[in-house]
């Protein structure tokens, strides 16, 4: 029997409009949506707003183990684990970022789960959607070509061109378009400067979309953004080139939550889509408050593993917006454990039990992570493959029992959210009772803590680094922002999200190295500067065979390829 495609398995879903779905599942009456078609819509913006005002339910973080060529099913897993708590009779919303088109025609395709936990409609999900990404390149490209307009009439503010770090952006992997000349052709097509292209995911406003809580906080995150220096050396912020009225406008539609649903009918919130390596790696603030005002239990999903994806979503978004969840799941494999630990053979025909132990301590740091640095309980999701091995499963019980955090195995893929009812199940009798007050707050950092010192605290406590350094250029820049009234913002750290420090070929739990970090960014916006260690880039390219090779209409007019 020849297995179905993922995509084959979307459309033969039958889903409910999602009208009914709003009605259905969250008592939502249909005057509040804005639908797009019949299977998504988006939250009218004053509900969305006024959600943040009911009580809220509790919030469960989906994070992983260390990214790894075998893959490890966070989304799908957030996604099955849905649709089981669904099942159990639960009041229950996913909120989760929409995927960047750049990966999807890239070297990841979609992401929108997998097998028989996936979102609807996952072709729309992972090409335009309701155009939200559209609209942040235009706002963002927007402001760019005003820096640029600004030189051409004369440069009032002063603006040093040399020092401009607002680049433009697009949504497709193209590593050609990273550094750039412009202004070429004489003196009618502006001034001749170096510039270049990032990815839409990495830019400062797809950040401010996602963190900000209402239209007035995202006009005024807008306008402290900064763009340039000036020759004085002094800041040079959107406010003063008065774009971010127009900017708004642009934004507005888009800062409303998006609402999808589950192969099983679970609502599903997808919004914003910052990355996780350059960025803060959730989905949008509005979408998790939205969840919360209409669901008892929220999951939701921060990128890559629990030292980047999980730090930031504490760090940096919950720290924001003052939220904080009752429970954490990590989500691991076994042959991405083993994978770890050296053993690459996919599939995998007998069991290696030396390669697994070898990678056990990367899972292990993952929960000491939730656990000991964040005080979160938590449960492993062993997401299951179809070459896993009994005896690989009864290793990692073992360990479970020893660590004494449950291992509990899903087959959501497989079976839908019958398959995570276990999983389900064990969340739930982690999870501390309704009505209990809330944990408080427990963050690696404190925001009075000196820029310098809020990055070695990340770097030591939760990659367990040595310590960590950079050129004089670069303590001079953090100083220069402390002193400038910059010093209480978070810090976003930008690297390879494939180990835990800057060596991409570093498995399982290394400690004791260092952290180099060669540039920083201000994301005054945002409300956080980013510090680049590594080769990390905020412009992919393609891979040598790209998604897009695959991606086609066949000739019934349906997309095909999607993966």
């Amino acid at each position: 029997m020849v297995a179905l495609t993922d995509l084959e398995i979307a459309r033969a879903a039958r889903p409910l409009r999602i009208t009914e779905l709003a009605r259905q599942r969250l008592c939502i009456d249909e005057d509040a949506l804005v639908p797009y078609g019949h299977d998504k819509a988006k939250l009218a913006l004053p509900f969305a707003t006024s959600l943040a005002a009911r009580p809220a339910g509790r919030l469960v973080l989906v994070t992983a183990i260390t990214p790894t060529p075998p893959g490890e099913g966070k989304t799908t897993t957030t996604i099955g684990l849905a649709d089981a708590l669904q099942r159990l009779g639960e009041r229950v919303a996913v909120a989760l970022r929409q995927p960047s088109m750049g990966p999807v025609f890239g070297r990841k395709g979609g992401a929108t789960g997998g097998g028989h936990a996936q979102l609807l409609p996952m072709d729309d999900i992972n090409l335009h959607f309701t155009g939200d990404f559209h609209a942040v390149a235009a706002a963002h490209n927007l402001l760019a070509a005003a820096i640029d307009n600004h030189l051409h009439h004369g440069n009032a503010l002063g603006i040093d061109p040399r020092r401009i770090v607002f680049e433009r952006v697009l949504d497709v992997n193209d590593r050609a378009l990273r550094r750039i000349v412009i202004g070429l052709g004489g003196l009618a097509h502006g001034v001749p400067r170096e510039a270049g292209f990032d990815i839409v995911v990495a830019s400062e406003v797809m950040a401010v979309l996602c963190l900000a809580q209402s239209l007035p906080d995202l006009r005024a995150r807008l306008a402290r953004m900064v763009v340039a220096q000036g020759l004085d050396g002094s800041a040079v912020t959107v406010a003063q080139l008065k774009l971010q009225g127009a900017m708004t406008v642009l934004l507005k539609d888009a800062l409303a939550p998006n609402l999808v649903q589950t192969l099983e009918g679970t609502p599903a919130f997808v919004h914003g889509g910052p990355f996780a390596n350059i960025a803060h790696g959730c989905n949008s603030v509005m979408a998790t408050r939205a969840a919360l005002g209409v669901a008892d239990l929220v999951l939701t999903e921060a990128g890559f593993g629990a030292d980047l994806g999980a730090e930031k979503f504490l760090d940096i978004k919950c720290r924001s917006a003052g939220l904080w969840p009752a429970a954490a799941v990590v989500v691991a494999t076994v042959r991405a454990l083993a994978w770890q630990g050296g053993d690459e053979r996919a599939p995998r025909s007998t069991p290696d039990l030396a390669a697994l132990r070898r990678g056990l301590p990367n899972l292990q740091r993952h929960v000491q992570i939730v656990r000991e640095v964040y005080g979160l309980p938590c449960v492993v999701a062993l997401n299951a493959f179809a070459d896993d091995h009994d005896s690989e499963r009864a290793l990692l019980q073992d360990w479970g029992r020893a660590e004494g955090v449950a291992v509990v195995e899903a087959r959501h893929w497989a079976e839908g959210g019958a398959g995570a009812i276990a999983l389900a199940q064990a969340m739930l009798r982690m999870l501390p009772p309704a009505g209990a007050p809330a944990a408080a707050p427990r963050f690696v950092y404190d925001s009075s803590d000196a820029l310098w010192t809020k990055l070695e605290k990340v770097a030591t406590r939760v990659y367990r680094a040595a310590g960590i350094r950079a050129p004089h250029a670069v303590r001079a820049q953090l100083e220069a922002w402390q002193r400038a009234g910059h010093g209480a913002l978070a810090v976003c750290i930008a690297k390879t999200p494939y180990s835990f420090g800057t060596d991409a070929s570093q498995r399982g739990a290394p400690e004791g190295h260092v952290i180099d970090f060669h540039e920083v960014r201000l994301a005054a916006g945002a409300g956080f500067v980013v510090a680049l260690a590594g080769d990390v880039t905020t412009m992919p390219g393609l891979p040598r065979v790209p998604a897009a090779e695959r991606i086609d209409l066949g000739d019934d007019g349906e997309i095909v390829g999607l993966a």
